[in-house]
């Protein structure tokens, strides 16, 4: 029987006494939290020990003795913790012992009934007990044939790790305590603590009370009725900032909550979700201290003007251009020059709009910088917003190229249909065959042919503006992105990973400290901290955030066909 002991490596200079831990019947292994020192009283410790045991739900007992060679003259202290398995019951009884001036351990177990005549095998693994304590080990996806072999030892692992962190009660009393006894174990010498924690938690009190009575007041004011009536609803909706406004709620909601985290995940999402919002204000106040010095406000406001008239003029020009011959091509000239005409007349009123608010701007950039101290992603959201405002007649003359050249080649595709005997049934969903007189057949002609002829004018406009419209697409895709980025990045796990990795452990690994025949094996188990990639997959936090809709074959289906493509639907939402 090979029988494993997890001993804490705070305790080797320990002075003698009794192990108390706890004891694993399914992998035959104990598991060490703490030595207690003599003198003591055999009933104060099995009262100790039940307390301890009802706190932690967790079986913990004495396990065996400890003798340290070094610190002990007296021959008959072996005897003596020997016999002390007679008062303290438990099966097997594990002797721990430093020979004098040897670095070897021995270790004996003593049993009452053994369960095998064979001699038992030990394995002494040494394990730093704060880190343990402090660690969550991660179960790992494996995808090797070994993968349940590996599944397995971390779940037995997994139990030493949970013994660990269970036990935090027992670590809570130094040498300082004035209790009935000692313990050693890896705050023996001082409970760890921060000032600075302790100062934050008193005040985080009342700044969580006060935070949680003004969201609720914002949430109901958002919940109100009147922003559930048209146009308000319609506005809220759309706007890019509004959906990000209420995802940040949200997540003020969740720190400011007073329910407890009920495991280690929650923990870790509330801690991602307040760095978060922390850096992404204080991004936020960088961007606005930026803005307002040396009148950078005023100066992107009179930027903002010629920058509009540049890009109108630059439309106009285009616009002379497909209403000539656009690279050698005959157009239809009718039908090329009403749309040319159409489209410049949309581009004066655009021009007329964007120089009756030009004395509105920069104080409409005053305001909207003061968002910044909401945090970055809201003022990049307020970007998207403006860039759509901004570009509102590019995606006019989009969506007016796409309508007439779908209609051009739904028209087509059904005259194409009438030549061939058949059409679409629109009840059963499918082309059916179907028999057309003979003046059917003519006005078909006629008509394919029209659409036919118009198509190549009616498809050049619809390309050069499908391709506007997909760069004003693209840019705000990079900004939501940007903004997923933010919202999403596990920055406290990250930054968890970096300065204490063994806080997120993948695994173990187990050196070799002593072999020798007749000797226990001693091990030292060390901590394999978490990949940043897996850090940042396990711990990234859910968003809002926008994503194409559609795969790249339907987009390119639908810009075959001149369906419209509309920016990126939020994900969830329901679309028609």
């Amino acid at each position: 029987m090979v029988l494993k002991v997890f001993f804490p490596s705070c305790c080797a200079t320990a002075e003698s006494g009794l192990l108390i831990g706890r004891w694993i019947p399914e992998q035959n292994s104990a598991v060490v939290l703490a030595v207690v020192h003599f003198p003591f009283i055999p009933g104060q410790v099995k009262q100790y020990l039940s307390e301890v045991q009802r706190v932690t739900q967790i079986n913990m007992c004495v396990l065996g003795s400890w003798s340290n060679s070094k610190q002990e003259k007296e021959e008959v202290l072996d005897k003596f913790l020997e016999d002390l398995s007679t008062i303290f019951s438990h099966e097997p009884w594990i002797q721990l012992s430093k020979e004098r001036d040897s670095k070897f351990w021995s270790c004996c177990i003593f049993q009452k009934y053994p369960s095998s005549p064979k001699e038992d095998e030990f394995i002494l693994v040494y394990y730093d007990q704060r880190k343990v304590m402090l660690s969550q080990l991660h179960p790992t996806d494996n995808l090797t044939t070994s993968a349940d072999h590996k599944g397995n030892d971390a779940s037995k692992l997994g139990a030493v790790f949970d013994t660990v962190a269970k036990s935090k009660v027992l670590f809570m009393t130094d040498r300082y305590d004035d209790g009935p006894f000692k313990l050693t174990h890896w705050q023996s010498e001082g409970v760890e603590a921060s000032i600075i924690v302790e100062l934050m938690k008193q005040a985080s009190v009342p700044v969580c009370m006060l935070l949680t009575f003004l969201l609720s007041l914002v949430s109901s004011v958002c919940k109100s009725r009147v922003l559930k009536f048209w146009p308000l609803s319609f506005i809220w909706s759309k706007l890019s900032t509004c959906e990000q406004l209420g995802h940040r709620l949200e997540h003020l909601q969740i720190i400011s909550s007073n329910r407890k985290a009920q495991n280690q995940t929650q923990l870790m999402r509330k801690a991602n979700i307040c760095v978060s919002l922390l850096i992404d204000m204080a991004l936020g106040i960088l961007l606005m201290s930026w803005l307002y010095r040396e009148n950078r406000i005023g100066q992107l406001a009179d930027t903002l003007i010629p920058v509009a008239d540049h890009i109108a003029k630059e439309l106009q020009d285009l616009l002379q251009w497909l209403m000539g011959v656009p690279a050698g091509l005959k157009m239809n000239r009718a039908l090329d020059q009403v749309l040319g005409r159409f489209f410049l007349y949309h581009i004066h009123l655009w021009i007329s709009y964007i120089h009756l608010m030009s004395p509105f701007i920069e104080m409409i950039l005053w305001y909207v910088g003061l968002s910044a101290c909401l945090g970055l992603t809201v003022a990049l959201s307020i970007l998207s917003d403006i860039i759509a405002l901004l570009t509102f007649h590019i995606y006019c003359f989009y969506v007016y190229g796409a309508r007439l050249y779908c209609l051009k080649i739904y028209g087509l595709s059904s005259l194409w249909r009438l030549f061939r005997g058949k059409k679409w049934n629109v009840l059963r969903q499918r082309v059916d065959s179907c028999s057309y007189d003979l003046d059917q057949l003519f006005i078909g002609t006629l008509l394919f042919t029209i659409l036919l002829f118009l198509l190549p004018t009616t498809a050049l406009y619809y390309l050069v503006f499908t391709l506007l419209r997909l760069l004003v697409v693209v840019v705000q895709g990079l900004i939501h992105l940007l903004v997923d980025l933010i919202d999403s990045l596990p920055l406290y796990s990250v930054i968890l990973r970096l300065c204490r990795s063994y806080r997120l452990a993948a695994s173990v690994k187990f050196r070799v400290l002593e072999q020798k025949a007749g000797k226990p094996l001693r091990l030292l188990m060390q901590i394999n901290p978490l990949s940043y990639g897996s850090v940042v997959q396990t711990y990234r936090l859910t968003t809002y955030a926008c994503y194409p809709k559609d795969s790249w074959s339907s987009l390119c289906k639908k810009l075959f066909v001149g369906e419209l493509i509309y920016p990126w639907k939020h994900k969830g939402e329901k679309q028609d």
